[in-house]
């Protein structure tokens, strides 16, 4: 016999789904019921939200791509956990900046997201000219973040998703 799963994680039909639902819960919940283990379906969330804060803009789907392969990691989930992780990516960045600022114990200049992201668009010549060190900064403390990130992710990730599975498997009696 096997226990129903609870209502909030029923999936709607017909229904437009909120974007965060279509882009990760659904994934998660399909790579769940299909038995894929809770630790495999973290690992992807922590991992892919991890490379989804890589500091420069426009690499990270690609990134997220080949660290999916390689990992053997769900490819739906790792770029839906990229899509959403978008809106945590500037407040990230400035912290990725600062911390790559202390351990070279050199502060670069202030950081204007709007303005580097429009000089990144028109000019990626003049981006790395204007903000080289600025993005090395950003990459030295995303190198130095992003693993303490990505156990944080797993770890807080785990015990839900394993409730979860346990909810959609059936009982073995």
């Amino acid at each position: 016999m096997s226990s129903p799963a609870s209502p909030s994680l029923a999936v709607p039909t017909g229904a437009r789904r909120p974007f965060w639902r279509r882009w990760l819960l659904d994934p998660v919940l399909q790579q769940l019921k299909q038995g894929v283990s809770p630790e495999k379906v973290a690992l992807a969330l922590a991992v892919g939200s991890a490379v989804a804060l890589f500091p420069i803009l426009g690499t990270t789907t690609l990134l997220c791509v080949g660290v999916s392969i390689c990992l053997g990691l769900n490819q739906a989930i790792v770029q839906g956990i990229n899509a959403l992780c978008f809106v945590i990516w500037v407040p990230c960045l400035i912290g990725q900046v600062r911390v790559g600022d202390a351990l070279t114990g050199v502060r670069t200049q202030g950081l204007d997201v709007p303005a580097m992201i429009g000089v990144f668009r028109r000019q990626p010549a003049e981006f790395f000219h204007r903000f080289g060190t600025t993005a090395l900064h950003a990459v030295l403390g995303w190198i130095v973040l992003a693993p303490l990130w990505a156990l944080a992710c797993y770890l807080v990730c785990l015990h839900p998703l394993r409730t979860i599975s346990g909810r959609l498997r059936p009982n073995k009696n």
